[in-house]
């Protein structure tokens, strides 16, 4: 619950998929494939969403999967519950019907830290698509991401999917090791909860941190048509605005986030 509270806003989510969808197929999308779905929170809202919406989550992990067919598709209503498959596999070997969209976010793919591993998934990510199809993805960069440091925010109190209250707390991301030669990199997250008790590395990441130029020649290797890149923008304050626009030139900065939207036609 604290992870979802902290990271995930998976409404905002879904509203960005279909105007991404949209302008690339003009309609709505319909079928979503979540990679590296972990308790599938995406997949379940998604056919939450509309009577006509279908989802399938991947992922590895057992233990996060049988999370979330406890915590989400189990309480959906049994009519959207059918429209959601989640499957432990590979992503990179695991077949589906053909879908719209193809989400893979929070920078889930960046445990593959070679260019065959991610260009082989994204050929599969491509293969999984019906025409027109369209795969988003996000990532992170900025010159702090390339050296060691941690960042804290509060988390206001929530309510979770499961209609459970959810205490403010304090989420930290921290940078742990970064190797310039390679580009990987050992992430954790530790919460700080009500009273002063704190989790420490209650998630740990071993990825690759990688660059938009390699992500954009990397997708269009894979047989992606057009590949558009979404940015932030900035508040007077120097925050992010959560506003994402298609870019084409873009300031570095102490951190940022993009989203790529890959399009198959």
């Amino acid at each position: 619950m604290l992870y979802e509270a902290a990271v995930q806003a998976v409404d905002w989510e879904i509203r960005f998929l279909q105007r991404l969808y949209r302008a690339a197929a003009g309609r709505p999308a319909r079928r979503l494939r979540e990679d590296f779905c972990g308790t599938a929170a995406l997949a379940c809202a998604w056919a939450a969403r509309h009577p006509q919406n279908r989802a399938w989550g991947i992922d590895l992990d057992p233990e996060v999967l049988a999370w979330g067919r406890r915590e989400h598709r189990d309480r959906l209503p049994p009519e959207a519950a059918r429209r959601v498959v989640l499957r432990r596999a590979d992503v990179r070997r695991a077949r589906t019907p053909p879908v719209d969209v193809v989400a893979a976010l929070n920078f889930s793919y960046s445990v593959f830290k070679t260019r065959a591993q991610l260009g082989g998934w994204m050929r599969r990510a491509c293969a999984a698509l019906d025409r027109p199809g369209l795969l988003v993805l996000d990532a992170y960069g900025g010159t702090r991401t390339m050296t060691t440091g941690e960042e804290r925010r509060r988390v206001p109190a929530s309510i979770s999917p499961a209609g459970e209250p959810v205490p403010p707390f304090t989420y930290a991301w921290e940078h742990a090791h970064f190797d310039v030669i390679s580009h990987h990199l050992r992430s954790c997250i530790h919460f700080t909860l009500p009273g002063g008790r704190t989790l420490r590395r209650a998630f740990t990441y071993d990825w690759r941190l990688w660059t938009l130029p390699e992500l954009r020649e990397l997708l269009a290797e894979a047989g992606f048509d057009r590949v558009e890149v979404y940015l932030h923008g900035w508040t007077p304050s120097g925050a992010s605005d959560d506003v994402y626009r298609r870019r084409k030139r873009y300031e570095n900065a102490l951190g940022w986030v993009a989203y790529l939207a890959a399009v198959k036609r």
